[in-house]
This record gives structure tokens, sequence and C-alpha cells, in this order.
């Protein structure tokens, strides 16, 4: 879905946990996720690290609206 959304004009960014995946779909703009079964959070943090690290994930994936690009591209740390 990323792809067609894309290809109409809209930028995307695919936040998930395994890149490679998301790689081999095709996806443009990745911003890599926490894990599996919690991708934007740790329920191991307290409630305001949590909402810093969701904080983060967010902002990162903002900014890689922002950025043109040319070829798929990971937005990490």
């Amino acid at each position: 879905m990323v792809k067609e959304i894309e290809r109409s004009g809209i930028p995307v960014v695919h936040i998930c946990t395994v890149t490679p995946i998301a790689l081999t779909v095709g996806a443009n703009r990745i911003v890599p996720a926490i894990a599996i079964p919690h991708p934007l959070g740790d329920p191991a943090l307290s409630p305001a690290e949590e909402k810093a690290l969701r904080r983060k994930i967010v902002e990162k994936s903002l900014k890689a609206l922002e950025t043109e690009i040319e070829e798929q591209t990971v937005f990490e740390d």
C-alpha cells in the first residue's frame, strides 16, 4: 500500500520493526520501530520515558517526510 500512495504523489513513511522486509516491498522512506510486539513503545519504560520514545519516532518520521530522496532510505538515529 505504501508504494501505491507514493505513486499518487503523496510521500509516505513506513515505520516498521523489520526493515529488510520494508526494503524488499519497496518502501521509500523507512523509519525503524522498537520491537514486533510493541513497534511504537516499550512497556518496560516509565510513562514519561515511553512518551519521549514515541515522540522521537514521530519526529523522525516527520523529518523523513520533509526529506527529498532519490532512492530507498532508512532513517536511523
